[in-house]
């Protein structure tokens, strides 16, 4: 199957893979381009080299949303030898350099009994850590488009990155926002992850497209809804856990279903046990 590139508005391209069904932003400029996370293995990112090269000739720079194998896997094909910039935040470059074999291993691990095909190419996957850590703001000038890096808080990740291409008015949002399934809270800060959405909000007006980790791109009410989801989660979990109420039993009642909210009820309840 040929992927390919699709325009959601002035030249901001997505690129779907039907694999995990993960997203891929391409931002041109003139005579310069950004790509916003680069899939999985060498093989997807192969097919969206080819693919991005049917959209723009020009050079490319890179930005990871954040550390997990389907947003920056393909880092190592992509960047080229020698390496173009790779923007991350701080955090994901810090797990990237200092801990590979770690972050292979997850991944192995997690596609192991559902893609057992994929999790292969994972285990000999090489990692390129991003060379250019983002704190809190960052600020790139692709062939004359301004393009905002924020880290606006913890939520999926503790590093993740939302790009913003204000001409076009686009927020690629990474995986604080999931339009094709619920939000994954494994490595998750479910207290967080609400207000970190709000001021992801707070960048958007009432046309935005948003661009989520996973799935269609998506206007602002949706990502409302979301947050409205994510808050009840967060205030059920710390009532449970002022009610001294079991994970299990809580999961029941979250707003995703006991097998997805009880990550974050886990996580969430270890952060709370750690506040006394």
């Amino acid at each position: 199957m040929t992927v390919a590139f699709a325009e959601i508005a002035d030249r901001v391209h997505v690129l779907r893979h039907p694999l995990l069904d993960v997203n891929v932003t391409l931002v041109v400029g003139d005579g310069a381009a950004l790509l916003v996370d680069t899939l999985s293995t060498v093989a997807q990112a192969g097919e969206l080299a080819v693919a991005a090269r049917r959209v723009t000739t020009d050079p490319w720079t890179i930005v990871n949303t954040h550390h997990h194998f389907d947003h920056c896997f393909g880092n190592a094909t992509l960047a080229g030898d020698p390496p173009v910039a790779v923007y991350a935040h701080e955090e994901t470059a810090r797990l990237l350099s200092d801990d590979p074999d770690g972050v292979r291993r997850r991944a192995y691990e997690e596609m192991l009994p559902t893609e057992p095909a994929l999790a292969a190419e994972l285990a000999g996957n090489a990692i390129l850590a991003p060379t250019h850590p983002v704190h809190l703001r960052s600020t790139l000038d692709v062939g004359g488009r301004r393009v905002d890096l924020h880290h606006l808080g913890r939520g999926h990740t503790a590093g993740d990155l939302v790009v913003h291409v204000p001409d076009a008015d686009v927020l690629v949002a990474g995986d604080l926002v999931e339009q094709s399934g619920p939000p994954a809270f494994e490595e998750s800060y479910p207290l967080e992850w609400p207000e970190t959405l709000a001021a992801l909000l707070r960048l958007a007006g009432g046309g935005t497209v948003v661009v989520p980790g996973h799935g269609a791109p998506v206007g602002v009410d949706f990502v409302h809804e979301q947050h409205t989801e994510l808050t009840a989660l967060a205030w059920l979990i710390r009532d449970g856990h002022a009610d001294g109420a079991a994970a299990d039993a809580l999961s029941m009642r979250s707003p995703y279903g006991p097998a997805v909210a009880l990550p974050a009820i886990r996580r969430g309840y270890a952060e709370l046990a750690n506040r006394t």
